[in-house]
């Protein structure tokens, strides 16, 4: 089965209303869909471009923008579900930090699918600057999705550095991870990078992630974005040596690229290594602990 895939590499915006940001995304998705695209991915964050709409006097300040974007959670969903039925295509629309009953704020990334129902996966483990702003929640629960493609994963940016949360959902049955990410420095999207690589080639499943790009001086939390789209292979019979079967050449922009899922499984089933398979060899009782060991006379 090949699929073919629009990646976001998202230049952060000022829009002054709403209907600016829908206007956008609307025109973009629609470009991207006309190019043969079935799944769209976007970044970690991408709600809070609409802190901009609020003025100064809010998105200057990040909890009074969390506050007052969270209120824009039904037109998201209507948003975006209303793209995904209206092209027939899965959508992961980023992610939106949404109130929780517990007074903080849900990093939550929602798939829509064609019929424009949604799912969601919220993130697991906080950044330093997540924890910092000491408004921010982590999520509790790790999830699979069926789709039509198969089952799929969600890890949201600082996720995918953590093995046994991608290892989980492909014992679950994943065939595929998302990964929509924000990497404010050089450093944040090369671990963000080694992690999805690190996840392809432990799991051997692909592994898309979408970033947002681009300077945005009126954001404390989107203020400066590094990273590249790409999309992760284990290196194997058929696929790249490298492990990176498509990444953008550009500042920012969609990766559109087509993925053979089939062939990726062939070489999971039958490559020259089988690290998914061969996982288990790392819980065998006589190395769960490694122990010291000392030097013999020859």
């Amino acid at each position: 089965m090949k699929v073919t895939f629009a990646v976001g590499q998202w230049p952060i915006e000022a829009p002054r209303h709403f209907d600016d940001f829908a206007a956008r995304i609307e025109r973009e998705l629609a470009a991207v869909a006309a190019q043969g695209a079935q799944w769209v991915v976007l970044p970690e964050y991408l709600a809070l471009e609409l802190a901009y709409t609020f003025g100064p006097e809010i998105y200057n300040d990040l909890h009074r923008s969390l506050a007052s974007v969270d209120t824009l959670y039904a037109r998201w969903l209507s948003l975006f579900g209303g793209i995904a039925r209206q092209r027939g295509i899965y959508v992961l629309a980023g992610s939106f930090l949404r109130l929780h009953g517990n007074g903080g704020y849900r990093n939550r990334s929602l798939l829509f699918d064609p019929h424009g129902h949604h799912v969601w996966q919220e993130k697991l483990r906080l950044t330093g600057f997540e924890k910092e702003a000491k408004v921010i929640t982590p999520g509790n629960a790790l999830k699979v999705f069926d789709t039509e493609l198969g089952r799929v994963g969600i890890n949201i940016c600082y996720d995918v550095e953590f093995p046994l949360y991608a290892r989980a959902q492909t014992e679950a049955g994943a065939a595929l991870l998302l990964v929509p990410s924000c990497t404010d420095t050089a450093a944040g999207a090369a671990r963000v990078r080694i992690g999805c690589q690190a996840r392809a080639l432990e799991n051997q499943i692909p592994v898309l992630c979408a970033v947002t790009a681009g300077e945005s001086e009126w954001s404390a939390a989107l203020d400066t974005n590094t990273g590249r789209a790409a999309i992760y292979v284990q290196p194997d019979w058929g696929l790249p040596d490298g492990g990176v079967l498509a990444e953008l050449d550009a500042a920012s922009g969609w990766l559109v690229a087509e993925v053979d899922v089939a062939g990726v499984q062939a070489a999971r089933a039958n490559g020259q290594v089988g690290v998914a398979s061969d996982w288990r060899g790392q819980l065998l009782p006589g190395v769960q602990r490694a122990f010291v060991a000392k030097f013999e006379q020859a």
